[in-house]
């Protein structure tokens, strides 16, 4: 009775070890994935860039009043607490260490996307990418 126990105890580990293996992502897909990851940020921040010019002018009048300066007051106390030091040295720390985790979590869907769903969606899912990438050249370009 004991050796069908041990059999089956040893084919699962067998089974769950080899769920553990992700392929790896072919590089094509990596080097697609990070030019788009490029394109996506430089469209966040000449979009901020345009938020902040034309911001810039309410902001400037809204500075001038009471309440805007009691804001400003609160924020410029804020920075100065040490508390708020705390805070921000903790979340810089999570930042670099969450980096590496993300970075595999990023690679192993990356794989598993390549692997497994790529095959079958890949084509349709460039093209549809490309039909976006139209409009947002032309609502929110890159530069």
């Amino acid at each position: 009775m004991n050796t069908k126990y041990a059999l089956a105890l040893i084919l699962a580990l067998q089974v769950s070890v080899s769920l553990c293996q992700i392929p790896t992502p072919a590089a094509d897909l990596v080097e697609k994935y990070d030019a788009m990851k490029s394109v996506f940020y430089k469209r966040l921040l000449n979009a901020f860039g345009k938020l902040q010019v034309g911001a810039a002018p309410l902001l400037e009048g809204a500075g001038n009043s009471e309440n805007g300066q009691a804001a400003k007051d609160y924020v410029e106390g804020l920075q100065t607490k040490p508390e708020f030091q705390a805070l921000v040295k903790i979340a810089t720390g999570l930042g670099q260490e969450a980096g590496p985790l993300v970075d595999k979590a990023r690679t192993s869907v990356l794989g598993l996307y390549g692997h497994y769903v790529r095959p079958y969606v890949g084509e349709s899912l460039s093209n549809t990418i490309d039909v976006i990438k139209v409009h947002l050249d032309k609502y929110l370009p890159a530069e």
